[in-house]
């Protein structure tokens, strides 16, 4: 029975389609290896316990990616806390409520479009209008309300798509058993959703740790840690009060090493954004299946 009509006549165009899916993704995952065993490689012997707990500093002669990491998971947090409730509010707004036409078709045109400006501009942007305008000095704040923008096209992409997915027959069946158009949003379509929702998400938080232009014209590159006070309530403020200050992220600090021809401080610097990023999209990904 295997031996169907379909499988003696295959066109020579269908093998050569199939041989050159399977040749691009060969070449893909050789690639995502070759750059993942060339970094690690290179950069393996620099981390250690004192290179993950400490900063850099010419006096103590230490070197150190500790406020770099937590800078790092103050931007993750802050864009995402500021650019995820917008982007799925405004997907939703254009999925759901907005009748279709131009106001709609230009919107999504404007979300297409800013998705492809380089970073660097959202960093001229960022520099000059939270900036100058809203006198905003370089900090941690201001570099994550100029990543906002960056991620925010994304995310309403991706969660006008994910709700495209949802059969229409869950909307109608809601609504008929007499649930308002909120409730069922909130109810049925959005945990339906929410696979591809958090898919945006981790595409999102990959932008955001290998964002290094914007940041240099928004958020600084201070590397040095937050003074922790006396007690729980003082550590708290130290931290707190670190969101207004200026602090490099990892990228930042790679990109500076990098300047100052420290190729293995940025080759350890390599390692750990990609071990941070592979459990933030494991972490992610077990979020999307606990979802589904």
């Amino acid at each position: 029975m295997r031996d169907t009509i379909y499988q003696k006549h295959r066109h020579p165009g269908e093998l050569f389609l199939e041989a050159a899916i399977y040749g691009a993704v060969s070449v893909s995952v050789t690639l995502l290896l070759g750059i993942m065993v060339c970094v690690l490689a290179k950069g393996t012997h620099k981390i250690s316990w004192s290179f993950l707990t400490s900063v850099t500093s010419n006096l103590r002669q230490t070197v150190g990616i500790a406020g770099n990491l937590l800078n790092t998971l103050y931007m993750i947090v802050m864009t995402l806390f500021i650019a995820a409730p917008l982007g799925v509010g405004a997907a939703i707004y254009l999925n759901e409520y907005a009748k279709p036409g131009k106001l709609v078709n230009l919107i999504e045109f404007t979300t297409e479009t800013l998705s492809g400006i380089p970073s660097i501009i959202y960093g001229l942007f960022g520099m000059t209008f939270f900036g100058d305008v809203l006198r905003l000095n370089y900090s941690l704040l201001r570099g994550a309300l100029t990543l906002s923008l960056m991620v925010l096209p994304l995310m309403i992409r991706n969660t006008q798509e994910a709700l495209r997915t949802v059969p229409d027959s869950y909307r109608s069946g809601a609504l008929g058993m007499g649930a308002t158009k909120w409730y069922m949003i909130r109810t049925v379509l959005l945990p339906s959703a929410m696979p591809g929702i958090l898919t945006g998400i981790i595409l999102s938080v990959g932008r955001i740790m290998g964002e290094s232009a914007a940041l240099l014209f928004t958020a600084g590159s201070n590397r040095l840690l937050p003074k922790l006070g006396n007690g729980l309530a003082g550590s708290l403020r130290a931290l707190g009060g670190k969101v207004m200050e200026s602090g490099g992220t990892l990228t930042v600090e790679l990109y500076q090493q990098m300047q100052n021809g420290q190729y293995e401080t940025a080759f350890g610097i390599g390692c750990v954004l990609m071990v941070l990023l592979f459990l933030l999209n494991l972490l992610m990904k077990l979020a999307a299946r606990k979802a589904r």
